[in-house]
């Protein structure tokens, strides 16, 4: 939002000084990002060329004697085609800067005659496009004094940066209410007197789309003269990068800047019966102001009469209506828009323009008619014509909010002490109506703050108005007990399972969370596919199901480009369905190659195994006890999902809960995704892993060291072949789980000689005594119960 000093002052009744209100501009949150005080203009003088000769080498060019009020006459070449004795004009001596064309004066010589200076075109100085000659001035202009000054050009242009939730200060009129409100001044009466009219407006309006349109206020002004505005109005208009075009839209634009209200006017003789205001037809099309022609769809709202669509409603009007020098007689139109429409209208369409910035934001309601009577007012003092009476349809009465506002709120919210009459008495120079008075009151929020819903928001009005450099810095509040657990069970986990692989040598990846449809079918099994409604691509169409396609593929990527030795992870989110709980946070792995935990590729000591079922099986226990699981309480079951290899693959679970999966990947699956092996992964789903039970303290439990040497016991159990290993494991913990610590197994072998369909399973069995040494007869009874306990459990005998 940009304006001048001089315009702040037609609303702003002020002694304040430029510094002054840039810093209460900023301090009462509207910040400023530039002030231009048009110091490049400073050094520009009024001249008055004396005469003017042809110059001895160029038929274009002349020698001018120039006074510029120092008393000596300067010499200047000139090529303008006004340059001529008498000419009164803006001139800039040698080291002058030149803004219209980036350029520092010195002396210098043209085809053989010294020139001292320039006699400067309007361009030059950026007033205008106009580089035809020198600028003319008036003869009474006096020599010698400050070309800026004198023309009014010294007027500082402020910048700001509005937050979206200001539609107020959208004009200068809203920040001058901010500034006297923040004792910088006294702001004027804006009140706008309504313009008497000659009978009624003959174009009637019809609001089809009431939803997109909430008013709609339009005047006939007959008999306009149209052409350039005044200097005062192009003046202004430049100074904030607008383009004068003439009277009618300039005062158009003004009137947005000045008072936040987004008028337009349309050449009456150009429009056919009655405006509409509907929904556009699919397929539509309209040739806009800037010259571009619009595809509308039924979204968007616009302005139509008999021939069609003539404006898009509260974003640009259209070319086919627009005023020119030849427009005598005019419709000045007011309306309220959908700020939700109108931003959307204006994303779709790509149009960017000051009343859409206003008109999303939200505009006040009870200037729109009022609007109408200031436009009419500048048409009539500017254009002269004859108005008629304002038709105005759709508008309904302003029902103002009301909020409850506690004063002590601003104490609890901002730590600044604010007396409840102080409070109210910044609220009512904001146009705020505090209704009653003490500590809790009600207050009506005026028309032009819609962005006022709740009591923190009234704070903030007293906040910034107070002075935000009144809050006094406080020490943090330090508490005596000891913080508690700070991140979630989930994050904790995250954050181990993460630390666990990366010590296993994987390496992070982060992966699409959508797939092909194809790859994710790969994975589904029987579950439902979540389908995107509007994927980035067709190829990213699906929700993953699992987190190994997007690894697996990443896989292939790096051995594509040489590196087929890789190791990759990833925490993250698996979809198995389109509710809450159907999302699983789950920790993958693969491994290509030779990527093993211990290293990879080639040695001369020998070359590395290639990965396969048990690297996999490592990884995820090293998960599970990462995250607390004990891995002597996982049972292993053979195993696992379709995309493992039926042969290589297994299942961890705790009881019924599946923990995770393992395992070298089906060759089918792999010829699938035309990656080439041997390749494995793991799945851990963290979610299933039971919370730990809560205990007393997060203090470690005391290490307790047996003093007594432990022994190793050696078994071999002949067993079915479909027996698993860890079935004997823990038959043979099970018979004493206070001297036995370990087992391990160290030998499988199948063999004719122990019988069709068994196999022998040898384990190792660590015995740490506690409180004795165990005697001959003690090993013997534990030895008994080992062999027992697996007889029981799995129907093995010792082997012989």
């Amino acid at each position: 939002m940009k304006f001048t000093l001089s315009w702040l002052k037609d609303h702003l009744d002020t002694d304040a000084s430029l510094d002054q209100i840039v810093e209460t501009l900023t301090m009462i949150g509207l910040e400023v990002e530039s002030v231009d005080d048009k110091s490049q203009l400073k050094p520009f003088v009024i001249a008055k060329v004396v005469s003017a000769e042809q110059h001895p080498d160029a038929d274009r060019l002349r020698v001018l004697r120039v006074d510029d009020g120092s008393g000596q006459l300067i010499q200047v070449v000139c090529g303008a085609p006004n340059a001529r004795a008498g000419l009164i004009g803006a001139f800039a001596k040698p080291g002058t800067y030149i803004p219209g064309t980036g350029i520092t004066l010195s002396v210098g010589k043209i085809r053989g005659v010294e020139s001292h200076g320039m006699m400067c075109s309007e361009r030059e100085l950026q007033l205008s496009d106009e580089h035809n000659g020198i600028i003319e001035l008036p003869e009474d202009a006096p020599v010698g004094q400050s070309f800026a000054e004198w023309a009014k050009l010294d007027d500082p242009v402020i910048e700001i940066g509005l937050t979206p939730n200001r539609p107020d200060c959208t004009s200068v009129h809203g920040i001058a209410r901010d500034l006297a409100a923040a004792g910088l001044g006294k702001l004027k009466d804006g009140t706008v007197a309504p313009v008497p009219g000659k009978g009624v407006c003959p174009v009637d309006v019809v609001i089809e789309a009431p939803e997109l349109c909430p008013g709609f206020g339009l005047r006939l002004v007959r008999g306009v003269k149209n052409g350039p505005s005044p200097k005062w109005l192009q003046q202004r208009l430049i100074a904030i990068g607008l383009r004068p075009i003439n009277a009618l839209v300039d005062i158009t634009n003004y009137i947005t800047f000045d008072r936040g209200r987004p008028l337009h006017v349309f050449d009456a003789a150009k429009v056919a019966g009655n405006l509409v205001i509907r929904r556009a037809k699919d397929g539509e099309k309209i040739l806009a102001l800037d010259g571009r022609e619009y595809a509308l769809t039924p979204e968007n709202c616009v302005i139509a009469d008999e021939k069609g669509v003539e404006s898009i409603a509260g974003i640009m009007g259209g070319e086919l209506s627009g005023c020119d020098e030849s427009t005598t007689d005019v419709l000045i139109e007011s309306a309220l828009w959908s700020p939700l429409n109108i931003a959307r209208t204006g994303r779709d369409l790509g149009i960017i323009t000051d009343a859409r910035y206003r008109f999303e934001r939200g505009v006040d309601p009870e200037f729109a008619i009022p609007g109408l009577e200031l436009a009419t007012k500048m048409v009539l003092n500017l254009c002269g014509g004859e108005p008629t009476e304002i038709r105005a349809v759709g508008f309904k009465p302003f029902e103002p909010k009301v909020v409850k506002f506690p004063a002590s709120e601003v104490k609890r919210l901002t730590g600044l002490d604010v007396p409840a009459e102080e409070s109210h008495a910044i609220l009512k120079r904001l146009g705020f109506e505090p209704l009653g008075e003490g500590e809790v009151v009600d207050v009506k929020v005026p028309s032009w703050r819609p962005d006022v819903d709740g009591k923190a928001d009234l704070v903030e009005e007293v906040m910034r108005i107070h002075g935000v450099n009144r809050i006094e810095p406080q020490p943090m509040i330090s508490k005596d007990s000891v913080s508690g657990k700070i991140l979630t069970t989930a994050q904790i986990r995250t954050r181990m399972a993460r630390r666990a692989l990366a010590v296993r040598g994987m390496m992070e990846a982060v992966t699409w969370s959508f797939i092909s449809e194809p790859q994710a079918r790969l994975f589904a099994e029987n579950r439902p596919l979540i389908k995107l409604a509007n994927p980035i691509a067709a190829d990213l169409s699906t929700m993953r199901p699992s987190l190994l396609p997007g690894l697996i593929a990443a896989a292939k990527r790096n051995g594509d480009r040489g590196f087929r030795d890789v190791a990759l992870c990833e925490v993250a989110a698996t979809y198995e369905g389109d509710r809450p709980e159907d999302q699983r946070r789950v920790a993958a792995g693969v491994r290509r190659g030779t990527a093993r935990p211990e290293g990879q590729g080639r040695s001369w000591s020998g070359n590395v195994a290639p990965v396969d079922v048990f690297i996999a099986k490592a990884d995820a226990l090293a998960v599970l006890e990462a995250c607390g699981v004990p891995a002597e309480r996982v049972q292993i079951e053979a195993g696992g999902p379709s995309w493992y290899h039926p042969g290589r693959s297994g299942t961890l679970k705790m009881g019924p809960m599946v923990l995770a999966t393992f395992g070298e990947f089906h060759p089918k699956l792999l010829e699938e995704m035309d990656v080439t092996g041997p390749i494995c992964g793991f799945e851990v789903f963290l979610d299933a892993i039971p919370e730990p039970k809560a205990r007393p303290t997060r203090t470690k439990p005391r290490l307790d060291l047996s003093p007594f040497q432990a022994v190793t016991r050696d078994f071999a159990f002949v067993v079915n072949r479909k027996v698993q290993a860890a079935t004997v494991m823990r038959a043979a913990a099970a018979a004493d789980k206070k001297l036995i610590t370990g087992v391990t197994v160290f030998d499988v072998f199948e063999g004719e000689a122990l019988g069709a369909g068994k196999k022998s399973i040898a384990i190792e069995v660590t015995v740490q005594p506690t409180d004795k040494t165990l005697t001959d007869e003690d090993f013997e009874a534990l030895s008994k119960r080992i062999v027992d306990n697996v007889a029981k459990q799995t129907g093995g005998v010792l082997r012989a």
